[in-house]
């Protein structure tokens, strides 16, 4: 099984069309974007890859469908901590899919502690937030 990741907290996964047909894309962290142009607007679900939670290549490409009009679901799957949730948040993921061993290691609190992903960037640390922008 696994958990869905949101700022509401964990949640069931709604996603039952799976990730071959027309409407969706399931991406490694090396995919290049630029032959998938034109399927990427049809998408209602783009779910990218995390093979270790040392790998922030998935930040990159969540950031780059973003800047390239991607308004649909966009999911980080695999290896990805409650530490970056806030990062994942900021690059463009509307939701992390983590596994059932994960979510008891980390549960729902350690998550929802970065669930306001806004304030947890190094300006807002800094204590220039709002003041810099």
């Amino acid at each position: 099984m696994t958990v869905i990741v949101t700022d509401t907290g964990f949640g069931p996964d709604s996603w039952q069309a799976g990730y071959e047909g027309e409407n969706a894309l399931d991406l490694q962290p090396d995919a290049d974007l630029a032959p998938l142009s034109n399927r990427i607007p049809g998408c209602e679900m783009i779910r990218i890859h995390f093979p270790s939670f040392a790998d922030g290549r998935g930040f990159t490409l969540a950031r780059q469908l973003r800047q390239m009009g991607y308004t649909g679901r966009l999911r980080a799957y695999g290896h990805v901590l409650a530490d970056q949730y806030a990062m994942a948040r900021r690059s463009g993921f509307d939701e992390v899919e983590i596994d059932d061993d994960l979510a008891a290691r980390q549960p729902e609190d350690q998550w929802l502690a970065r669930a306001n992903w806004q304030a947890h960037d190094y300006q807002a640390r800094l204590g220039r937030g709002r003041a810099a922008r």
